[in-house]
């Protein structure tokens, strides 16, 4: 009466009940929905105490990890050997990339890719092998039981005569 859409209150309160700023409940036939300021209030103060805790156990898995890297630092102190060691690793490392970027480039000829390729169209040859199979036994059962000649049957399909040549 006063120019409100039913249906618009039915979505606005629908979306606050799924935001939890209000609450409802169907009682009977009826439908009742309620807030209470001390209820904002609690879910407030739970978020808060929950985001507190949360930033406490980080401070504390932070410093934790700050003395494991302090105790790992101290257990390799530096000298002349180990930047020798680290400078020997990362040049291996270097050549190690420039080893795999020249085996790529050669991936053509890989004898593992060979061999999957050749297990591959091992593979495919069986597949047609056996559909071509398929193929004569279902165009010998439709010429037996439909008595239509393989040649007209070909010509409506277009298979050429040469199709059952796979070797």
């Amino acid at each position: 009466m006063k120019g409100i859409v039913q249906a618009t209150v039915k979505d606005i309160l629908q979306s606050l009940v799924d935001d939890s700023l209000v609450q409802a409940d169907k009682i009977g036939s009826s439908n009742f929905f309620w807030c209470f300021p001390s209820q904002q209030g609690t879910i407030a103060q739970n978020r808060l105490t929950s985001l507190k805790d949360a930033v406490a156990n980080n401070e504390s898995q932070l410093t934790e990890l700050r003395a494991a890297i302090d105790a790992e630092h101290a257990m390799r102190p530096q000298s002349s050997t180990r930047t020798q060691a680290l400078d020997s690793l990362n040049a291996a490392k270097r050549e190690l990339a420039t080893l795999e970027n020249e085996l790529s480039a050669y991936g053509a000829r890989d004898p593992v890719k060979l061999a999957e390729k050749k297990n591959a169209v091992g593979l495919a040859r069986e597949a047609a092998l056996r559909w071509t199979d398929n193929y004569l036994i279902l165009l010998g059962h439709f010429t037996r039981q439909n008595g239509v000649d393989a040649q007209d049957i070909r010509r409506y399909l277009e298979i050429d005569e040469n199709y059952e040549d796979l070797c």
